[in-house]
Formats: C-alpha cells, sequence, structure tokens
C-alpha cells in the first residue's frame, strides 16, 4: 500500500498512529518522526515562495 494513502488515512482520523505504523511496519515514533519532517519540509516550501503583489 502507498505509503502516502496510510499517512493520509492517520490524518483524516480514520486510522490510529498505531494502526498506521502497523501497515507501514514501522513503529509509532518513526511515525511521529516521518509527520513531523513533513511539517518543517513544508513550512520550509511556504517560506521560501516569493509574495506576489497585486499591482493596480
Amino acid at each position: 500500500m502507498d505509503k502516502r494513502v496510510v499517512i493520509a488515512a492517520y490524518k483524516r482520523g480514520w486510522i490510529t498512529i498505531q494502526e498506521c505504523a502497523q501497515i507501514l511496519g514501522l513503529d509509532a515514533a518513526q511515525i511521529a518522526g516521518i509527520l513531523s519532517a513533513e511539517r518543517e519540509a513544508g513550512s520550509r516550501r511556504t517560506a521560501l515562495r516569493p509574495t506576489r503583489h497585486a499591482h493596480g
């Protein structure tokens, strides 16, 4: 199964973190690490995105 699908199911509350970890063959701490790294990468992407201003 695609990891992204399993993680998305966890984020939506459809499965617990333990179920997510079991499906992926990891432990809950590893899942927490993946999620925090994903959040950090997302915040870096938005921070690096140039701001666009409307010119009238």
